[in-house]
């Protein structure tokens, strides 16, 4: 097999199991921080707030980026499907003419910023390794799909617009209003997965640290908001049309 087919097999491969990466994420956290050193932390408690301050910035920052992308694209683009590739339209405008893959760029930086939270700079460097390679294959898949389906539209459009990492040198602003439904039912699952992320790096150090498990009020009040906010919109989003929009996916 040429080695262009392998790649765009693995990255269709890949693409069906993006979903488990938080899976992943989580069960490699536990060594991660059972064997970096917190004392540090100790020190000083104001250092443990600027950590995840700014590790909830990125997370943040993600979601923003996702949120955008999300919020001002049409039924007819990709991006929903979780099987193989679809897309009876492309998405070149807003901020699409700034990146080429918006949604995995947010994913990254949503996933990172619990990553950072660990406070262990080498499981950082890794994970974002791992994350390029295997959301380089993934996007390679995606891109020779485009190719194909859109042709020369699609080639004109990659050839100014980068791939990752955003250049607004080229921004077109799009037609599309920002819809806070679309957000709200289609967000919800990933927000609250950050969130538990977050929880569970914070109470796997804490047990670590002290040597026993200690679930703060403040954990159950979070947690709690956090899934009665969930379960809320996956309740209007499945049984009910107030989260329904026509032309949007």
């Amino acid at each position: 097999m040429a080695l262009i087919h392998s790649l765009e097999k693995s990255g269709n491969t890949l693409f069906k199991y993006r979903g488990q990466i938080p899976v992943i994420l989580f069960v490699l956290a536990i060594p991660v921080v059972y064997f970096t050193d917190y004392g540090w932390m100790k020190l000083n408690e104001s250092y443990y707030w600027i950590l995840l301050g700014f590790a909830a910035v990125l997370s943040l920052l993600g979601q923003v980026i996702r949120a955008i992308a999300i919020g001002t694209s049409n039924k007819n683009t990709s991006g929903r499907n979780t099987k193989e590739q679809v897309a009876e339209a492309l998405n070149t405008k807003g901020i699409y003419s700034t990146m080429r893959h918006p949604l995995y760029v947010g994913n990254y930086f949503m996933w990172i910023g619990i990553v950072v939270f660990t406070a262990n700079i080498w499981f950082v460097v890794i994970v974002s390794l791992a994350f390029w390679l295997y959301y380089e294959r993934i996007m390679f898949a995606e891109e020779r799909f485009l190719e194909r389906k859109f042709g020369q539209d699609y080639l004109d459009w990659s050839m100014k617009v980068p791939a990752f990492w955003p250049s607004f040198k080229n921004y077109v602003k799009t037609p599309i209003s920002f819809s806070m439904k679309t957000i709200l039912r289609r967000e919800y699952s990933g927000v609250t997965a950050t969130i538990i992320g977050f929880l569970f790096v914070d109470i796997l150090r804490n047990y670590l640290l002290d040597d026993a498990f200690i679930f703060y009020t403040y954990y159950i009040i979070v947690l709690g908001v956090a899934l009665f906010i969930s379960l809320f919109l996956r309740t209007l989003k499945h049984h009910t049309k107030i989260l329904f929009e026509e032309d949007r996916s």
